[in-house]
């Protein structure tokens, strides 16, 4: 293992192309202007203004958003009404009480699409991406999907506890997700009784939430950890401990013995150094390259060090992403260009970097489905698997139509998707390029468009090939012109990738 895998970048290597990479990867993306603005901060004030954004003022999200009260209980009047109907064997007023629970389910999904679009347009929009982005990690991280829970007040309060503990301690997010409804409900630990133990909540919190699969834990660890977690169950919208249902008895776990509850199960866990090394893994494959083969020695090098300093801030997320935002390593020519846009990235980056009409909502959520990344719907309670799982000749093929349709608008034809005529002025994009009579050289400006679309200087190739195409078409670098580079750019391979 090399020595120093944190070292910091030296202030003077951190330019404009580094801002343009820091933004991409701590966040969504970032116009020319705002990537010029960084590098002008240096390595140092970048970061923090990253990172600690606390200081950026961005409206709260609010607790009553959105209904709370479409999916609930039964009132002890449903319950009577119910039990009524069944006794005296009311078909017409069982049908009501099915037609009015189908109801419900019908506003509850159209309140969950409702969802996806705020948090797509909360992701374009937040002055603190870094918020964002790491509220999509935990999405992924710790996964839960509507489907199963058919609650989306739920799934609103999960996302919000994601977002309160987006860049704060892992330890304290771990111990409130064993108390969040939709967890509860996902992983069936709202049935997990001392007369019947459900070892799925136990199970996952080990194998995908904190050690990793195999590591540091057997099938008896699972089962004590199961009945530690008896009882943890929710009313409604709210966490409830049902003593009755709880296993009180003395457990031993991972070579700990004693009467643990959820959170002396959880402290057990946090305590292991597979723990930090394993979430290490996981936000270097989020931020610092894809992994797609077994780490090499130096990335291995890496993801020690970021776990040592998760050890040492005790779970602090915010002096590991300083340091990782601030490090040599990550800014090295290994690590750009390393990670495969998710379509959440790649959509949410267009809009911002690009800055094209948003068009329609319902659109790009439809869109990122169809890539394979629906919010609010990951595939398993392992999430989605990311790297080179997103890109396949379908996936590719609706890549390229969001890209022209945020672009130009045009739809393509295959999808349900409106047709957008909001014009795009993409000039905005050359502006520091402008010569004093407000004309852009055509070689430097397409050169620097393919910089900075691809987030990368361009093959020489590439540059030529472009080149080509464009002044085919005339001297003049104007809108038109700027947005035909832009469509070819963003048909590129290299395209993909951040």
């Amino acid at each position: 293992m090399f020595e120093g895998a944190l070292k910091p970048l030296p202030e003077k290597a951190f330019d404009y192309d580094a801002a343009v990479h820091l933004l991409n990867r701590a966040g969504f993306g970032g116009t020319p202007a705002q990537a010029r603005a960084l590098a002008d901060m240096g390595l140092n004030k970048a970061v923090d203004h990253l990172v600690k954004y606390e200081s950026l003022a961005f409206d709260p999200v609010k607790g009553n958003l959105f209904d709370h009260d479409i999916m609930h209980p039964p009132t002890t009047q449903e319950r009577e009404t119910a039990l009524k109907a069944r006794q005296s064997n009311d078909e017409e007023a069982l049908a009501a009480l099915q037609r009015e629970r189908q109801r419900r389910q019908g506003l509850d999904r159209k309140q969950i699409a409702e969802l996806q679009k705020w948090w797509i347009k909360r992701m374009i929009e937040t002055p603190r991406p870094l918020e964002e982005k790491m509220t999509l990690f935990f999405h992924g991280h710790f996964a839960t999907g509507y489907r199963t829970i058919e609650d989306s007040y739920h799934m609103f309060q999960q996302n919000q506890l994601y977002r309160k503990f987006s860049t704060g301690n892992f330890a304290q997010l771990a111990h409130r997700i064993i108390r969040d409804p939709a967890m509860l409900k996902y992983l069936d630990n709202d049935e997990n009784r001392k007369s019947k133990p459900n070892e799925n909540l136990a199970r996952e919190l080990m194998e995908l939430f904190t050690l990793g699969e195999g590591r540091g834990y057997t099938e008896a660890d699972i089962k004590a950890g199961a009945l530690a977690l008896t009882g943890y169950t929710f009313d409604d919208d709210t966490f409830e401990f049902n003593q009755n249902n709880h296993d009180a008895s003395a457990k031993t776990i991972m070579g700990k013995s004693g009467q643990f509850d959820g959170d002396g199960f959880l402290d057990v866990i946090l305590a292991r150094n597979e723990c930090a090394e394993f979430l290490a893994g996981k936000l270097f494959k989020f931020f610092v390259n894809d992994l797609p083969d077994e780490p090499s020695k130096e990335q291995k090098a890496f993801i020690v060090a970021m776990a040592n300093t998760l050890r040492a801030g005790k779970y602090e997320l915010k002096p590991l992403l300083d340091a990782v935002f601030s490090s040599a390593y990550f800014y090295s020519a290994q690590n750009r260009g390393a990670i495969i846009k998710s379509p959440i990235q790649l959509t949410v980056q267009a809009v911002r970097s690009l800055r094209t009409p948003v068009r329609e909502l319902s659109a790009l959520a439809s869109a990122t489905d169809l890539m394979g990344q629906n919010v609010f719907f990951p595939p398993n309670v392992k999430g989605w698997d990311g790297g080179r799982s997103w890109i396949n000749t379908s996936t590719l093929f609706i890549r390229q139509n969001v890209l022209v349709y945020l672009l130009t608008g045009r739809k393509p034809d295959m999808y349900e998707w409106q047709s957008s005529d909001i014009p795009f002025d993409a000039t905005h994009l050359v502006d520091h390029l402008r010569q004093p009579d407000g004309s852009v050289d055509m070689a430097s400006g397409i050169e620097y468009l393919i910089r900075f679309t691809l987030g990368q200087r361009p093959a020489p190739q590439r540059l030529q090939e472009v080149m080509a195409f464009a002044q085919s078409r005339g001297t003049r670098l104007d809108n038109d012109r700027i947005i035909a580079v832009l469509l070819l750019t963003t048909s590129m391979p290299e395209y993909q990738l951040c």
